[in-house]
């Protein structure tokens, strides 16, 4: 029985008999012999039972056997067994039956595919137990029985609500397996929530909490991620989660700061969604947006950074010595400084119908998601970034072709050497310049493109059912709107960049000017994508977040 007890920790054995006496005799008897390597779980009708085995299907739980009393009422054991079948198909289904009752046994192995029919009494069970239970058991050993990440999510294919919840799900590190509303399995899934498909996504957290379209802060909070502070008030906090956030928040909290991080959606902005950063120092072969947002996360956290997650911050103020931090759903924070490092988010294409098939065919990143389902397909790509020749060069892997569209005369612009050689030497990839995206057409989902060439005006439409989206930078920083400075873009002006003549902004009531990273308001710093003329580089980010703290040190020092 080792084997059985490392690969069936949670697994179960379940039987259901109406009569106390019995169903406590066939307990008894099952953790006699087999209770250290499987939960037994034991209940008195077919209604219960089957209250069990949907409790059990949202946790994740395997069933390995399920054995039921022929003769129950309301409900009896073959009309259970074909009701539990829908469950968990790939239990091992067993009949308890008296004697006179074998020719029914008979008939429900044709019915609902019985595996064995037991006499009853079948004393001892030594002999007539232990041995049909112990070949049911490695049978269903060896069949493809395997258990699911603990997270599971049901939905459409087409539906922008369910590829959000898939995007925040893997950008924030939590396992899940996706079953599509039109799966056995998924409808499973959905019949044990008692749900019936009309709303979707359904989530099905670790602990089997079914969520319908959750937002994304109940979903944090039920898949282990933080979502309120412990603190009223810090050291340090930190705003946005990108590379300069986890940079700053990680040399925050390595120098003593007591920090809190702010995220809004997941950590890694939008390093975090590259498929492939080669040219980040000391990753000669290049490494993931997932992978270094990970290590960079738990590396904060190992030096006791706090971070949140799904909470957006409504405003900043100032109140003497304290810079509070306001959310629309939470108690306010304050700290003794702040480091804003919102990053940027890609600028949406204006074009009929792309806004109505947005998450149904059209994206805005989210290349790695969604490019297991583009296998074998024609994938276009709106931009000319590193972000854009990245995702290309991931998604040529299983594409029929991956077409970049680029409103310039070259990649050379803004796109760097290394990834325009490897797109140039793709089979697959083909680049189209001067070519914008005139319009998307589909009902539900997209199903073509409307091209068109900038210098003739000519027009094409082409079949596409995927459409990549990364065009410009827009700041996230309209909420600080009377706050701090910024540039007619959106961008936060710091240090220099707000003096004139030499002279700091008019509010500044210090004697120093302000710090190279500081805003006007003093005690507030800026990092990364976010700040006015900034490199846009994933290694000037992190770099910005290491001085901004620097300079809190400094002023801190000084207030």
């Amino acid at each position: 029985m080792a084997q059985a007890a490392s690969a069936a920790a949670r697994t179960v054995i379940l039987t259901v008999d109406d009569d106390p006496g019995v169903s406590r005799a066939v307990a008894r008897d099952l953790r006699r012999r087999y209770g250290e390597s499987y939960r037994i779980v034991r209940a008195e009708s077919g209604d219960s039972a089957m209250e069990a085995l949907r409790e059990l299907k949202l946790r994740g739980d395997l069933v390995a056997v399920i054995m039921a009393d022929y003769r129950m009422p309301e409900m009896n054991g073959i009309e259970f067994l074909e009701q539990a079948l829908d469950v968990y198909p790939g239990a091992r289904r067993v009949l308890l039956t008296a004697y006179a009752d074998t020719s029914a046994a008979i008939d429900a192995i044709n019915v609902i595919d019985l595996d064995h029919y037991l006499l009853k009494p079948w004393d001892p069970p030594e002999e007539k137990l232990y041995p049909v239970l112990d070949d049911l058991l490695e049978a269903w050993r060896t069949s493809d029985y395997r258990p699911v990440p603990s997270t599971k999510v049901v939905g459409h294919r087409w539906s922008a609500r369910s590829s959000e919840v898939r995007e925040f799900l893997a950008r924030n590190q939590v396992p899940y397996r996706w079953y599509s509303v039109d799966t056995p399995e998924g409808q499973r899934l959905l019949a044990a929530a008692r749900q019936t498909g009309e709303r979707l996504p359904l989530v099905v957290t670790p602990d089997g909490t079914p969520l319908l379209e959750p937002e994304e802060p109940e979903l944090a909070s039920h898949v282990g991620l933080a979502t309120t502070p412990t603190a009223e008030f810090y050291d340090l906090i930190v705003i946005g989660g990108g590379p300069a956030g986890l940079g700053a928040a990680l040399y925050g909290a390595s120098e003593g700061l007591r920090t809190l991080l702010v995220e809004r959606s997941a950590t890694g902005g939008q390093a975090g969604q590259s498929s492939r950063i080669e040219n980040y120092l000391g990753f000669p072969d290049g490494v993931s947006g997932a992978q270094l947002t990970d290590r960079a996360r738990r590396q904060a956290k190992k030096f006791g950074a706090e971070i949140l997650t799904a909470r957006e911050v409504s405003s900043l103020e100032v109140n003497g010595a304290a810079r509070i931090v306001r959310f629309s759903d939470l108690p306010a924070i304050s700290a003794h400084s702040v480091i804003l490092a919102t990053g940027v988010t890609y600028r949406q294409l204006d074009a009929p119908g792309l806004k109505e098939l947005t998450g149904c065919g059209v994206f805005y990143g989210s290349a790695l998601t969604e490019a297991p389902a583009c296998s074998g397909q024609d994938v276009y790509i709106v931009g000319g970034a590193n972000s854009a020749g990245q995702a290309a060069m991931y998604l040529a892997r299983g594409a029929k072709s991956v077409t970049v569209l680029v409103r310039g005369e070259s990649l050379s612009a803004s796109m760097s050497h290394y990834l325009i050689q490897q797109i140039a030497e793709a089979p697959n990839i083909s680049v189209r310049t001067r070519t914008v995206v005139e319009a998307a057409h589909g009902t539900d989902h997209l199903e073509q493109l409307t091209l068109r060439d900038m210098d003739t005006g000519h027009t094409e439409l082409v079949d596409a059912q995927w459409l990549f989206v990364f065009i410009g930078a827009a700041p996230l920083t309209d909420w600080l709107e009377g706050t701090v400075l910024r540039d007619e873009h959106g961008f936060i002006l710091t240090g220099p960049d707000m003096t004139c003549d030499g002279q700091p902004p008019r509010d500044w009531e210090l004697e120093r000017p302000p710090y190279h990273l500081e805003t006007n308001v003093p005690g507030v710093f800026v990092a990364g994508d976010a700040r006015a003329e900034s490199a846009k580089r994933v290694a000037s980010a992190v770099g910005e977040g290491a001085m901004a703290v620097m300079l809190v040190h400094r002023y801190l020092e000084q207030s």
